[in-house]
């Protein structure tokens, strides 16, 4: 262990060539951020951008490691929740990083969850057609999924993510203690992404959540650094073989054209995170393999049973503005990236662990699937 506290990191390696880059998965790597982040900063400036919950906890340990190894840190703090990915709070970024003379070899670093890393890294990607980019997730779902592969957007009000480049980062930092400070809400709405990992290719891997799920939940140290790993590797692999989402890569949508029409209709408020969404959009695209009859409805009915034990959303708790409209859901869905010459695309399954891209799904039977959900048990609003 290093005088910061930080431990030996575990390391998955991204092989994209020239653009390769490395998740870095440990404790105290936040205060250890100047000692691993100055090669790559290589005497440039920094800018951090982190929202108002995150940057009261992180962004000084953040800054004052950085700026210890004489990197030169300016800060950008946003506020906190989905609707921040947006044209005005990317161009108020770009306002203040061009004031402040940024430059092309200068490094933005995302301190935050998939908002802010979105966010920063789409910024990265445009400002003097792109400057130098490092990812340090401090949420689950951000650490598993949203600060690896390099996906940066911003959302539209027709749908989310629809705005945004393939931008890929020069290194990832998850440091596994920032995450004891979100709340149970958080944890279990990132749980949500790790799940999709064993539903999309790798059946042991939720066989071992179906036991240490509740381990992982309750941020135990092994269970969690293991369930990241596996997650970050199985995404590292699938994003080498596709970086642009031209084939396989497409497979780690998962349930996210569901969920996404229900961010959607929700507004991209609060009382619907986005791994809340997935994994009710998750249990929905399951129900619709066995409606399709691609799966059996005992795998549809163990990935509904594995998010309630864990205390998943599932379509009975979406707020009601989406609950309520499940005739606005076709429209929402008609809105996904992945569907092509208007016609639609969805991640299907023929068994958990066995997930498949489904081209040219035909538009009555998915929509009258959907409309059935309206006759589903009264829907619950968030606390």
């Amino acid at each position: 262990m290093t005088d910061s506290g930080m431990s030996a990191p575990s390391t998955v390696r991204v092989d994209l060539g020239a653009r390769s880059y490395d998740i870095l998965i440990g404790e105290g790597l936040l205060s250890g951020a100047g000692e691993i982040c100055a090669p790559l900063i290589d005497g440039g400036k920094a800018a951090i951008i982190t929202d108002d919950t995150v940057g009261p906890l992180y962004l000084n340990a953040v800054k004052s490691s950085l700026e210890s190894k004489g990197i030169d840190c300016h800060a950008i703090t946003l506020p906190a929740g989905e609707a921040t990915k947006s044209f005005t709070h990317l161009q108020a970024i770009l306002d203040e990083l061009l004031t402040a003379g940024f430059e092309r070899s200068d490094t933005l670093i995302a301190l935050g969850g998939g908002v802010i890393g979105d966010l920063t890294g789409f910024a990265a990607s445009i400002l003097k057609r792109g400057c130098k980019f490092i990812q340090i997730p401090t949420t689950l779902l951000a650490q598993v999924d949203s600060s690896v592969g390099g996906k940066t957007a911003i959302n539209a009000p027709q749908g989310k993510n629809l705005i945004g480049a393939f931008y890929q980062p020069q290194l990832v930092l998850a440091d596994l203690r920032a995450l004891s400070t979100l709340p149970e809400r958080q944890i279990k709405a990132g749980y949500a992404e790790v799940v999709k990992y064993g539903l999309l290719g790798k059946l042991d891997f939720f066989e071992w959540l179906e036991v240490n799920g509740p381990d992982v939940i309750a941020l135990n140290s092994g269970a969690l650094s293991h369930a990241i790993a596996v997650s970050c590797q199985m995404k590292a692999d699938i994003v080498a073989s596709d970086e642009r989402e031209r084939g396989q890569r497409a497979l780690l949508n998962l349930g996210h054209s569901f969920g996404h029409a229900f961010e959607a209709l929700a507004g991209y408020q609060p009382d619907l995170l986005h791994g809340e969404a997935v994994s009710a959009g998750m249990t929905m695209a399951f129900e619709y393999s066995v409606k399709r009859g691609l799966c059996t409805a005992g795998d549809a009915a163990r990935v509904k049973a594995h998010f309630d034990h864990i205390g998943l959303t599932g379509w009975a708790d979406l707020p009601k503005r989406v609950t309520d409209n499940p005739n606005k859901l076709l429209p929402a869905l008609m809105q996904d990236k992945k569907n092509e010459r208007g016609e639609i695309t969805l991640i299907l399954a023929r068994a958990i662990g066995q997930a498949f891209v489904s081209k040219s799904e035909n538009a009555e039977p998915l929509n009258d699937f959907l409309l059935s959900y309206g006759s589903a048990p009264h829907p619950k609003d968030h606390q």
